[in-house]
Formats: structure tokens, C-alpha cells, sequence
């Protein structure tokens, strides 16, 4: 895992009607405080990014579809420098992934229907805390 990456398995409650499927909590692993919430919707075989954001921690919930996430370490202080993740989240493997500032991240839609994508992040948007480069400006293969 990319040096600060949080993985946290997430529970999804079976009721009659509907599951619940949990997000986060305040005194969860991954909570550095609350600026906004925001869905994403990523089409099948689309694919985003990429994106560094220099203060915002993103946790990524994926309640609906599949999802791959690709995360590049480019800081030079890091223990994982010049290394890549590969994380797929969907209901079948339900869980957030936290991500702090510093590092690119991508991801792909991977099912055949749209995808759906919540991001609990730590401050509210603000375009000037984050840079974006073309996907083919880091090198990875999405196949």
C-alpha cells in the first residue's frame, strides 16, 4: 500500500427493503475532518484523472457499480516514491479508501452500467488546492 493509504473494510446491514451500507464515522480511521460530501458518477470504461490535491483527504465509498483506483506516489520523501496502487471498491468488496494530499490519483469505471462514487472529503472544494494532468502524462497501463 502507498505510504498513508488507508483501506477500511465497511459493513453492509441486510434489512428487509434495502440494505444500509455505511460510509463513515467521526471516530473512524480515515476521518481528518469534514469540509463537504459529493457524488461522482464514472461511465463504464471511462476513465479520470489525473488529480494531486496538496490539503484535501479524500475517502472514497463506492456503493454502486465497480470502481478501479489508481494511485501514484511522486513525493520525494516517501518510502513509496515512483510506486502505483491498484484498488477496485464496488459492493462486493465494500470498503473507503483514504487518501491524503500529495498523491495522483486516477480510477476507471469497470462495470457495464455507470458507477457511483462518494467522496467524504476534509475541506470544502476549492480549485486552486488541487492540480490535474492528462491521463497518459503518468505512465500506466489501464488495461
Amino acid at each position: 500500500m502507498i505510504d498513508g493509504v488507508i483501506y477500511t473494510p465497511l459493513s453492509i446491514i441486510d434489512t428487509i427493503g434495502g440494505n444500509v451500507l455505511h460510509a463513515m464515522k467521526s471516530s473512524d480511521p480515515g476521518y481528518f475532518g469534514f469540509g463537504e460530501s459529493y457524488f461522482s458518477i464514472i461511465k463504464s470504461n471511462s476513465i479520470k484523472g489525473w488529480k494531486l490535491h496538496n490539503e484535501m483527504v479524500l475517502n472514497l465509498v463506492v456503493p454502486v457499480g465497480s470502481v478501479r483506483f489508481v494511485i501514484y506516489d511522486s513525493r520525494e520523501d516517501s518510502e513509496t516514491e515512483g510506486k502505483f496502487n491498484d484498488i477496485v471498491l464496488s459492493p462486493e468488496r465494500y470498503g473507503r479508501l483514504t487518501i491524503p494530499p500529495k498523491l495522483w490519483l486516477g480510477f476507471q469505471g469497470i462495470d457495464v452500467h455507470n458507477s457511483l462514487i462518494l467522496n467524504i472529503a476534509s475541506i470544502p472544494h476549492d480549485p486552486n488546492e488541487s492540480i490535474s494532468m492528462e491521463i497518459n502524462e503518468i505512465d500506466y497501463d489501464w488495461n
